[in-house]
């Protein structure tokens, strides 16, 4: 799977609620460009309101791609989103157009900016073996193995050591190497990158969050959970789907649930700022 020119892609980046659907707007008109969603909820249909997806009337205006896409019950992760980004990307280049990637999900944009870590995933049985091993010999061995990653790592975190070992082992060669490669192309492929970050001030993020919690649950938010079936893992993550759940149900008021929406909003906000403030190719707005 072929990453796109990063000097072809423009991104819009930022927390929840920060204006970035509206921004993206302006810059697909300055730009020649067309709307490609970078939001993991967003991707799913039946919970338009839920996940403050453009609405229809931003859509006429410019065409907008993979908002919608999947049922509720389709799982998807990082890389499945890889797969369906990227050959819409392809097709936006190819008619000469400026894809504006927008979304909050950190990982579906670190693994569209710089490709998938190439650290192999982990393999439960041997991690159940490593788990076997005292923390003394799991050092032993990853000093052996790999000296350089065992010098740049807390060793007294047998979570860490664990790791390390384990991708020494499953990949072949040291962790350390995969790492150092990794670095150096993500390094190249930064200067290349075009993106901003929007960064409201704390208390206005705080405003437009609360402000637009309630005109979710004005908006069809309620109703549209209350018809959904089953959902896919990722979905079932969606902030407002649990807590309206519980309002349906009887366990919480109204105002409870616009409170604990408008909470968990804003810690995600939070982490996703502290993601995006580590995109140091990102630009502020």
């Amino acid at each position: 799977m072929t990453l796109p020119d990063p000097a072809r892609l423009f991104f819009v980046c930022g927390p929840t609620a920060s204006g970035k659907s509206a921004r993206a707007l302006d810059l697909a008109r300055e730009l020649d460009g067309e709307i490609v969603n970078a939001d993991a909820f967003q991707l799913y249909r039946k919970v338009e309101v839920l996940t403050a997806a453009p609405p229809a009337e931003d859509r006429k205006q410019v065409s907008h791609h993979l908002y919608g896409v999947l049922d509720p019950i389709q799982p998807i992760d990082a890389m499945g989103y890889l797969r369906l980004v990227i050959p819409k990307i392809t097709e936006i280049v190819d008619r000469g157009k400026t894809p504006i990637l927008v979304g909050g999900s950190g990982l579906y944009l670190k693994f569209l900016s710089h490709g998938p870590s190439p650290l192999p995933p982990g393999d439960p049985i041997l991690r159940a073996e490593l788990d076997a091993l005292p923390l003394s010999t799991l050092v032993d061995r990853l000093r052996e193995i790999d000296p350089v990653e065992a010098a740049r790592t807390a060793l007294a975190n047998r979570r860490y050591v664990s790791r390390a070992l384990e991708v020494c082992l499953l990949a072949g060669v040291p962790c350390s190497s995969l790492r150092d490669d990794w670095e150096q192309a993500t390094q190249t492929r930064s200067a290349s990158l075009r993106g901003i970050v929007l960064s409201p001030p704390r208390g206005e993020l705080h405003q437009r969050i609360s402000q637009r919690t309630r005109a979710m649950l004005d908006g069809g938010a309620i109703e549209e959970v209350a018809s959904l079936g089953e959902t896919a893992p990722g979905l079932e993550k969606a902030i407002g789907l649990r807590e309206i759940r519980r309002h349906l149900a009887g366990e919480i008021s109204r105002d409870d649930c616009a409170d604990l929406i408008d909470a968990a909003t804003r810690q995600y906000a939070k982490r996703q700022e502290s993601w995006f403030r580590r995109e140091h190719w990102l630009q502020p707005a």
